[in-house]
This record gives C-alpha cells, sequence and structure tokens, in this order.
C-alpha cells in the first residue's frame, strides 16, 4: 500500500460563496413584475361599470353592442341577463376611464334602432352596423351606476336653446314624439314626450320651442291640434284649414296670441297651457270668470248649438253653454231654456274718469239695468243661410216693453225678443194670410169669362179683316192705281221743259219789266211831282 503523506501536508478546503438567485428565475420575475404593473395600469385605466334596465334585448349582443356618445365608442355591453321578475332584461355596460364623468343621476340611455315615428326617420345606419346604445350626459353633479333605459329615443338629446312647456289635452289624437310645432306656419319646435295624468282623464304633452321662437310664447298664448284637415260648418259657414302637408299625415301642434294680448307676460318654462280641438275654439277663447244666464226664447231652437256664439253689436262675449227643455209644472207647458256664458270683460268697461279701475259689481248690475231700460234683448239670429246656424245677438230694440231684472234670480235671466228669422216667419205668415183672404176663385171665373169675350171678338175681327180683303180690297186698288196716273199727269205738267213752265217764267220776266217801270215812273215823280201836270221835260 502506498504511504498516505501526513496529515499537516494535505491541502486545506476553503469554502465557495454562491448567488442567493439563480439566473433563471430572472426572467419570471421580471414577467411578474411586468404582468403586474400591466393589471394594475388596466385596473387605474378602466372605466366604471354600470347596471341598465330596458323591456327587451332586441338587437344587443354581449361582446358586441357598443355604447356610443356623439357616433364615438365609450363604452361596451358585457351581459345580457333577465330580471327575477322577468319582466326586464339586465345588462353591464363597461366604460372607458374618460367617460366616467358622463355617468351622472340624469344621464339617458336609449337603444339605437331603425324607427319611424313624428314624419322622422331615424337609426337607418343600424341596418348594416347593427343597434347600439346611446346616451345624452346629463347636469347633475351626483355620480350614479344603475340606470333605467328609454324606450323611445328622445327628440333632444343636446343642449339647444329653447324652452319647454307642457299641453293639457283629452286626448293624443294623432299627436306622438316628434310630431312638429307651428307658429304662422312655421316650424319652430316637437313634441318630446307625452304621459297620462294620474286622474286617467287628461293626456300631458311636453313640447320644445326652440329659440328665438319661444319668445312668442306668452301667457295669453293659445295652442290647438292641428292635424289633418279642420273643416269647420258653423254660423259662420264652412271653413277649411290645415297646417302643412306633414301635419296631415303625421299630426301637430300650432299656436298663436290673439292681437289684442300681444303684450302679454312670457311664459316661464314649464307652464301648461290647454290643447284646443281648432283655431276657432282656440281663439274666441274668453278671459275671466263668465256669468252664467239663462235665456227663454218663443222662436224654434233648431240651428243654435252649443258652442254658438254671444254677441254684443258683433263683438263675441260669450257662448252658448246648453240648448235644452223643461216641463214646468205651473203654467203645465214646456219651457225651453238656452245657458249662456258672458264674459263681461270682453266689455271692458271702465271709469271714464280713471281708466285703469274697472267696474265693481254693484256698478255693473246697475250698468245692466241701465241697458235693458234702454231696450237691450237677447235674439235668434241667422249666422249662415246656407247651414241654418242661428247665434244669440244682444241687442237694443226701440219701444221694447219695459222688463225688470230679478235679481235674486240664479241664474240670472236676460230678456229676449223674437228674432230676425221669427219676424221673416211672421211677415211671411201675415202675406200668406192676406193672399189667402183674395178670392181667387171669383177672379179666375171673371178672368175665364173676360177670355171668352175676347176670344168672340177675335173671332169678329178675323171675319171682319176676311170681309174687307174680298170687297174693299178690289176697289181699293183701282184707285190706288188712277191716284198714280192722276200723279204722273201731274208731274208732266210741271216738268222743267213743260209748256206750263215756259209760260210762267215768260211771265215772271214780263212782270218784272213791269216792276221795273213802275219803280222809274215813282222815282221821276219824286224827283219832279209837277211831270204829272205839264208832262215830262226835255232832258
Amino acid at each position: 500500500m502506498p504511504e498516505l503523506p501526513p496529515v499537516d501536508d494535505l491541502p486545506e478546503a476553503l469554502p465557495v460563496s454562491k448567488p442567493s438567485i439563480q439566473l433563471v428565475w430572472i426572467i419570471p420575475l421580471l414577467a411578474a413584475v411586468l404582468g403586474g404593473w400591466l393589471a394594475v395600469k388596466t385596473v387605474l385605466e378602466t372605466g366604471p361599470t354600470i347596471t341598465l334596465t330596458f323591456l327587451t334585448a332586441e338587437g344587443l349582443e354581449a361582446g358586441k353592442t357598443k355604447v356610443r356618445f356623439k357616433d364615438v365608442d365609450i363604452g361596451e355591453v358585457k351581459t345580457i341577463a333577465i330580471a327575477p321578475d322577468r319582466s326586464k332584461i339586465i345588462l353591464t355596460a363597461q366604460f372607458t376611464k374618460e367617460a366616467e364623468s358622463f355617468l351622472v343621476k340624469d344621464t339617458r340611455f336609449w337603444v339605437v334602432r331603425p324607427r319611424f315615428s313624428g314624419g322622422q326617420v331615424s337609426g337607418v345606419g343600424t341596418l348594416l352596423s347593427g343597434s347600439y346604445i346611446a346616451l345624452d350626459v346629463g347636469t347633475s353633479d351626483q355620480r350614479e351606476r344603475h340606470y333605467t333605459g328609454l324606450e323611445v329615443a328622445p327628440i333632444l338629446t343636446d343642449k339647444l336653446p329653447g324652452r319647454q312647456f307642457m299641453l293639457e289635452a283629452q286626448d293624443m289624437g294623432s299627436l306622438d314624439i316628434g310630431s312638429p310645432i307651428y307658429f304662422r306656419h312655421i316650424l319652430v319646435g316637437e313634441v318630446i314626450a307625452h304621459e297620462l295624468d294620474p286622474n286617467g282623464r287628461d293626456v300631458h304633452i311636453r313640447f320644445f320651442v326652440h329659440a328665438p321662437y319661444d319668445q312668442y310664447v306668452t301667457l295669453a298664448t293659445r295652442f290647438w291640434n292641428a292635424s289633418g284637415f279642420d273643416i269647420t260648418l258653423d254660423s259662420g259657414g264652412m271653413k277649411l284649414e290645415t297646417q302643412s302637408l306633414t301635419s296631415i299625415l303625421a299630426g301637430g301642434v300650432a299656436f298663436e296670441t290673439p292681437p289684442d294680448l300681444l303684450g302679454s307676460e312670457r311664459a316661464e318654462p314649464g307652464f301648461k297651457f290647454p290643447l284646443h280641438k281648432n283655431r276657432a275654439t282656440a281663439m274666441k277663447t274668453l278671459n275671466g270668470e263668465p256669468e252664467i244666464f239663462e235665456l227663454y226664447f218663443s222662436d224654434s231652437l233648431r240651428g243654435l248649438l252649443p258652442g254658438a256664439p254671444v254677441e254684443f253689436r258683433g263683438i263675441p262675449i260669450g257662448e252658448v253653454l246648453s240648448v235644452d227643455v223643461t216641463f214646468n209644472r205651473k203654467s203645465q207647458w214646456f219651457d225651453f231654456p238656452v245657458r249662456v256664458a258672458i264674459y263681461r270683460e270682453q266689455l271692458d268697461t271702465r271709469h271714464k274718469t280713471d281708466e285703469t279701475a274697472r267696474l265693481s259689481d254693484r256698478e255693473r248690475n246697475t250698468l245692466l239695468n241701465n241697458m235693458i231700460a234702454r231696450g237691450l234683448r237677447a235674439q235668434l239670429r241667422s249666422g249662415n243661410l246656407l247651414t241654418g246656424q242661428l247665434y244669440v245677438s244682444l241687442d237694443f230694440i226701440p219701444d221694447a216693453p219695459k222688463i225688470t231684472m230679478d235679481w235674486n234670480r240664479s241664474p240670472l235671466q236676460l230678456p229676449t225678443a223674437p228674432g230676425t228669422v221669427e219676424e221673416l216667419q211672421q211677415s211671411v205668415a201675415k202675406i200668406l194670410r192676406k193672399v189667402d183672404k183674395i178670392p181667387l176663385e171669383d177672379i179666375g171665373k171673371n178672368t175665364r169669362d173676360t177670355l171668352a169675350t175676347l176670344n168672340a171678338s177675335a173671332q169678329s175681327l178675323d171675319k171682319l179683316l176676311k170681309r174687307l180683303e174680298g170687297e174693299v180690297a178690289p176697289e181699293s186698288t183701282a184707285a190706288i192705281a188712277d191716284l198714280r196716273k192722276t200723279l204722273a199727269g201731274l208731274q208732266k205738267s210741271v216738268g222743267s221743259d213743260s209748256p206750263l213752265q215756259q209760260d210762267l217764267r215768260q211771265t215772271l220776266r214780263e212782270t218784272t219789266r213791269a216792276v221795273q217801270s213802275v219803280r222809274s215812273l215813282a222815282d221821276t215823280l219824286d224827283r219832279e211831282p209837277e211831270a204829272l201836270l205839264r208832262g215830262k221835260t226835255d232832258d
């Protein structure tokens, strides 16, 4: 065996230091750090998530349907689920970080689909690109993450200059969201929403009027339904009105302020106006509180309808409310009360000394008593002979019988007088009675006798003419022939070359010479009177 070296001669082992982390772990560590940084960045850049509820998910797809604002993608629908009560769908939408400020309490969401309403077509581009969710950013400062989407796209999605108002109507008619609003046949706004009143009897319609036309909406402005054709057949005749072709097809609303109320105060946003059926009804709406009166006419009430005007000397001051018939137990006969509403403020009665102070009720009653004492009476008059419509006219009738008003009666009763139609009927009746008194049979008999006598006379005259033609005519012809011969001989005798004419001319020449001789003798005797005794002297 080989001899081992001494222990002291053996080399000493020294420890070698090694790195705590091997190089192989550097790459995973860097990847983890990078992943964490990306995760943090993604979390920091990821926008908020909201939930939206709609009645239906038509056209919506998770992971595909975008949320857009002004046609810019700001979010995406992540999930779509059905609510537990199955009445609606709930979708989750993820937004970008930049869109976080859009999600306030009054922000509105709706689904953009192809839609035709109110004469407007929208969402045509979605036929190729598919439906998407649009939003209108609100003005609130309060954040919100849960929204109920609109089932109908709003008309106004931008902060346009103008004002919103309300209309109260009995029904919608042909109006719809997007229906136009007209002022003097100019399109100035549109209907933006409608809802049924909680009472179930009225409909509230919200509409928007663009600036600068909103300044023409005052507290005295009248609104009416301008849908389709407005054909009115009343005491004023037949009228046909329409605003435009769009209003005929899709409906519309028009407004106007009466000329005498143009200086009224501007209406505040949200002010509620009544919606009238047509322009005639809207413009004849009277101001102030009406006073109810009853009228009892002896005329026929045919042609008098509720809504007919009540006029004072041609000025509208009210309208007919009802035409009725009642049985009077006291008189055992029928009464025909006509109830009318009269707006006394339309008369605009004021003190002459102070034009700002109106008459009090007591002074108005005194004035009404004086007017009745002077012959104020209510009459039925024909507004149109073609339609036969009647209206009530208040006018002064001379020599009218005196009547005292009963101020304890409710409603008050105004005195009446026969109308023009009744007077015309009475005049015609008088004429017919006079015609009836004429002895037409005797006149007819005498006329027949006279005609018979005239016939006999005509026959006698005819016979006489025939006799004259047979007897007198030949002799007359011969006399006429002799007369012609005589005239022909006379013409020959007095002709220019006849002997009579020649002898007459010779005689005239001789007479001329004799006259000259007598004139010469007269001149001689004038100069020499003695020549008559001693003769002519020699010259």
